[in-house]
């Protein structure tokens, strides 16, 4: 049997590559990517194409002939100094139209399935206790980097809906693993030094995703049938306070971790005085979601749990630090 091809966009990316290295290592796959700019990571069997970044205007012919899976993990993301007076536009520009134009050239090309990677913004950026976020739930964006997800959401259903091209879409929560960065991998460094931090009081809950569990939800929506023109949450399906998710590093660091009761109250009003209510709001609220639609359609269970892929993202942390 012929190997199936797949194109895999973000390639040089914490999910693309993380992707692109299981599929290589199972041998089953012939393997694209895209790229911006040169990788010397990729694995030698992937076969990489160069695209001026991800805008409506790009040619994917030649990366899309004879592909049968295209997983879309690039995207304009968060970005920490904006520099647009109008974010909402330049979202929607890569994320809406790019998205839109690499689908319609997908569908020309007879990719059988896309599977686009948007993101638990499109259900909002937080939950009350003991009320997850489910895949089938009311959008309700709040950022521009969330409204452009759901908006490319939206566009994907409406383009394949008329075209033989099945669509999977998976919103992923806060994704962890080796090689993680920004402000996960900052708790990581904090607890590493025996930095006391104020977070002892913490009784929200989160849902995380470890990079394991996420990359092998995205290989069952490869084939199977259940899960064409469906849309899957994304978690490993234990959900923590942020004090229980410090703790448990600091146990796989097999260091204490130095966590200060103070009032939450205190802390949310001192990050408003700030203009940090977001990072507050990550820190302090709860954003839980309810993955029982992946066992119910695909008879998917996350493989890891949260104990195991916290152990694998700080053995991976302690080996870059020698």
């Amino acid at each position: 049997m012929n190997a199936s091809t797949v194109l895999v966009t973000g390639g040089s990316g914490f999910l693309g590559g993380a992707l692109l290295r299981t599929l290589a290592s199972q041998k089953e796959y012939s393997l694209r990517t895209a790229l911006r700019r040169d990788c010397k990571s990729l694995p030698a069997s992937v076969r990489a194409f160069n695209v001026p970044g991800l805008t409506p205007t790009v040619d994917w012919q030649a990366a899309l002939v004879d592909v049968d899976v295209v997983v879309h993990a690039a995207a304009r993301v968060h970005v920490m100094d904006e520099q647009s007076g109008d974010p909402l536009t330049e979202f929607r520009l890569i994320n809406v139209e790019g998205t839109l134009n690499l689908a319609r050239q997908a569908v020309k090309a007879k990719v059988r399935r896309f599977i686009y990677i948007s993101s638990i913004k499109v259900n909002g950026e937080s939950t009350v206790p003991g009320r997850a976020f489910t895949a089938d739930d009311p959008f309700s964006p709040v950022d521009p980097y969330g409204i452009s997800k759901c908006e490319a959401e939206e566009a994907l259903r409406q383009l394949v809906s008329s075209t033989s091209m099945e669509l999977v879409i998976i919103r992923p929560v806060l994704v962890y693993g080796p090689g993680v960065k920004a402000n996960f991998l900052s708790m990581i460094r904090w607890l590493d030094r025996g930095v006391p931090l104020p977070f002892g009081a913490i009784v929200n809950k989160r849902s995380l995703v470890s990079l394991d569990n996420l990359i092998d939800l995205i290989l069952t929506c490869f084939s199977h049938p259940a899960a064409a023109n469906q849309t899957f949450l994304a978690s490993d399906g234990e959900d923590v306070s942020t004090t229980e998710l410090l703790m448990k590093i600091g146990r796989a660091l097999n260091k204490p971790a130095r966590l200060l009761p103070f009032p939450v109250a205190f802390m949310r009003l001192g990050a408003k005085l700030l203009g940090r209510e977001a990072i507050a709001q990550r820190l302090f609220g709860s954003l839980q979601v309810d993955i029982s639609k992946n066992l119910r359609l695909l008879g998917w269970v996350p493989p890891m749990s949260l104990d195991q892929g916290l152990n694998a993202t700080v053995q991976a942390y302690l080996e870059s630090q020698k």
